[in-house]
């Protein structure tokens, strides 16, 4: 299902369900080492939510934590029945955004992203959209991101700094 500003998507094996709702703060496209181990694929695309704008609709989810990045936790909600994941937290939002892995909407399509990363990571073979900002590594959002969503990250990020998440 995909209504306007309403996004549903699931696992492989079907057990997982959940509904995402609004437009995404940001959308990324990582090609990061540790996204490709995780994934074991080139890159991942994930569209940062608040996470009370997600709601899993049926089956179960389980936590695998590993290292993120910078040294944080990073942690990965899966179907418990078949592993997909559908989901992450990563440490600088907590608990508090969800970077849903838009290969798990049933309609992937409709999410492109803000900006490219670790673009220095990414396979020799891989070509980037030119109408896509392209980073070697991360990118300063405030920069490239609509004011609308900058103001919706950093309530995030200050929620976060005072114990949230």
């Amino acid at each position: 299902m995909s209504v306007e500003g309403v996004h549903e998507g699931g696992c492989a094996c079907g057990a997982v369900r959940y509904r995402v709702e609004g437009e995404p703060i940001f959308v990324n496209n990582c090609h990061c080492r540790l996204c490709q181990r995780q994934t074991g694929s080139t890159s991942v695309v994930n569209a940062f939510y608040e996470t009370e704008r997600l709601t899993l609709l049926e089956g179960e989810l389980s936590d695998h934590t590993v290292t993120a990045g910078s040294g944080g936790p990073h942690v990965i909600r899966r179907c418990k029945s078949c592993g997909v994941a559908v989901w992450s937290h990563y440490p600088r939002l907590g608990r508090l955004g969800a970077g849903v892995r838009v290969g798990t909407l049933d309609r992937p399509g409709d999410f492109r992203p803000d900006a490219v990363i670790f673009a220095d990571s990414a396979m020799p073979w891989a070509v980037f959209p030119e109408d896509i900002p392209v980073f070697e590594t991360v990118y300063d959002q405030t920069k490239v991101l609509q004011p609308e969503q900058v103001e919706r990250l950093m309530v995030l990020i200050e929620r976060r700094k005072a114990g949230e998440g």
